[in-house]
């Protein structure tokens, strides 16, 4: 009798051991799925303000033609902006960085576009300018919402795979830590607009 006992007490810690593993794994691949989310919605913010760029460009080209400068150079950020792409799964710091450089690019030419309106009077007061250039102010506010939900994200990942004993468990199936978005370089200086 004591004999089936021990075998019933090892088989039911074993038991335990594996659910309280299969219930630590599934929660670090949701924590892994909602970062991935995160990226989604990051990048949905992104190609939203890739749409508006075009028709923002064509409203102030028809008023700036001299200014061809800014034009091509936001035609040609929005280019690069756009053939930078990130597997959120295996995203870097530095694949992060080169993003975020690539992005933070098209938002200085951007600002440069936008001051152009100020030398335009007409197009200040262009109701299709100016439509576009709420739509492209609350686009920046809506990235910067996803990137912050996206370090949310991360951060809840990280800390899970981090955690004794989830650390152990993190290793054994190959969960790595998620990069963050940071700050860019320079970014607590005010940008300086020049035409």
């Amino acid at each position: 009798m004591k004999k089936s006992t021990s075998i019933i007490i090892t088989i039911a810690a074993i038991g335990a051991v594996v659910f309280w593993c299969m219930g630590k794994y599934n929660a670090m691949v949701t924590a892994e799925e909602n970062v991935e989310n995160s990226w989604g919605q990051v990048e949905a913010q992104y190609q939203r303000r890739m749409d508006l760029i075009p028709n923002l460009v064509a409203t102030v080209k028809g008023y700036a033609d001299k200014e061809q400068a800014i034009l091509v150079g936001v035609t040609e950020a929005r280019a690069k902006a756009t053939q930078m792409t990130i597997d959120p799964s295996k995203a870097t710091p530095e694949q992060l960085a080169a993003f975020q450089n690539a992005q933070g690019e098209l938002s200085q030419a951007l600002g440069r576009l936008l001051a152009l309106s100020e030398k335009y009077p007409d197009l200040k007061s262009n109701q299709g300018f100016l439509d576009l250039q709420t739509q492209l102010e609350g686009t920046e506010n809506r990235i910067t919402v996803a990137r912050n939900a996206f370090n949310e994200a991360a951060k809840e990942f990280n800390v899970l795979i981090r955690k004794f004993p989830n650390n152990i468990i993190a290793n054994m199936f190959g969960f790595e830590k998620k990069p963050y978005f940071e700050a860019e370089e320079g970014a607590n200086k005010a940008p300086k607009v020049e035409f």
